[in-house]
């Protein structure tokens, strides 16, 4: 089993940011590649940001140029993945979820609450 443990949710005004973590754990004995998700009230889940084993990264349009993600493949911290999230709107209000793809199977984790408001 794999276990992802994310934080960094909260309570921002529109233009602040938040950082999100993510940490992998469990049965999981490679570097893999690894994703943040996101999903609004009465909307599907959407693919934020992802990142391959090394750098290359991947984005939605709706948060190109404000949002990073970024991993830490250092051995004591192998598999952490962050996103970092600046110039908040109100439309980034969403519960953001970790994902890995690991061996054909798929986790999730418990996910993080984003509220942007004024």
């Amino acid at each position: 089993q794999v276990q992802l443990v994310e934080s960094g949710g909260g309570l921002v005004q529109p233009g602040g940011s938040l950082r999100l973590s993510c940490a992998a754990s469990g049965s999981i004995f490679s570097i893999v590649p690894m994703a943040w998700y996101r999903q609004a009230p009465g909307k599907q889940r959407e693919l934020v940001a992802a990142i391959t084993t090394g750098t290359s990264t991947n984005y939605a349009d709706s948060v190109k140029g404000r949002f990073t993600i970024s991993r830490d493949n250092a051995k004591n911290a192998k598999n952490t993945v962050y996103l970092q999230m600046n110039d908040l709107k109100p439309e980034d209000t969403a519960v953001y979820y970790c994902y890995v793809n690991y061996r054909m199977s798929g986790y999730w984790g418990q996910g993080t609450q984003v509220t942007v408001s004024s």
